[in-house]
């Protein structure tokens, strides 16, 4: 009997495991077919394509996946058309969340959203209606284990970033958004491994909570995260500091 109930937790663990691996994969196809239709299938030619691919096969996407995914964007063969969505809402305590998709269906994209934002106390809201309090910027990551700081502080200086930032063990360069992949060029010539790089909205102004509410806003972004269709959650959540 103890056995039994030993693998049927194994089977829910690699149950969720498989769903992971499952969204990542559909989400790293879409940005490989919407990067491929804007940059040309070329991988040694198209930065945004060349780095979903390496982030692609650090997870063992299959090479035929990945194959497909290309041709999709390039017209070679057919499927559905998928596009690029933003949508804006209010999570609890007033947490603006700005949420970026990659779908084939905005009626099913959006009624998910909506779904969520209503489970767990949030509010889809219109256009623009978060939007003012983000930016848009561009972010380089490089592991702080594989290079000294003023070397590739000296690099973020020839390539104009915004920002310099250490945390988490990453360096982490803010750049303009249109600047980021030819920026990605640049440092990778320059013999520099970049750890991951992406665009990013970034806040202006932050809600700061406590523990347990923080907490409460982290499931309305997990169910979020879950969904096929949704690429990135960005909001402006901080943790406060209990004194």
């Amino acid at each position: 009997m103890s056995g039994h109930s030993k693998w049927s937790t194994i089977k829910r663990k690699k149950g969720a495991l498989d769903q992971k691996r499952g969204k990542s994969f559909s989400v790293l196809s879409k940005e490989i077919t919407i990067a491929s239709r804007l940059g040309g299938g070329s991988i040694d030619e198209n930065p945004r394509l060349r780095l979903a691919v390496k982030k692609a096969k650090s997870l063992n996407m299959p090479n035929a996946n990945i194959d497909k995914a290309i041709k999709k964007g390039t017209g070679e063969i057919e499927g559905l058309s998928i596009e690029e969505v933003t949508y804006e809402g209010y999570g609890p305590f007033g947490v603006a969340f700005l949420i970026e998709g990659a779908t084939d269906n905005k009626n099913r994209t959006v009624a998910d959203i909506r779904h969520g934002f209503n489970k767990f106390g949030g509010s889809l809201g219109q256009n623009g209606s978060v939007a003012w309090n983000f930016n848009r910027f561009g972010v380089i990551q490089i592991s702080c284990s594989n290079y000294e700081e003023e070397k590739v502080f000296d690099l973020s200086v020839q390539c104009d970033a915004k920002d310099f930032l250490i945390d988490d063990d990453v360096y982490r360069l803010i750049f303009n958004p249109n600047d980021l992949y030819s920026n990605v060029e640049k440092i990778e010539k320059n013999g520099i491994e970049i750890e991951n790089s992406f665009l990013a909205f970034l806040p202006n102004e932050y809600v700061s909570l406590h523990v347990e509410e923080f907490s409460k806003v982290n499931d309305l972004i997990d169910f979020l995260d879950e969904l096929e269709d949704v690429q990135n959650v960005f909001t402006n959540l901080t943790l406060k500091e209990d004194s």
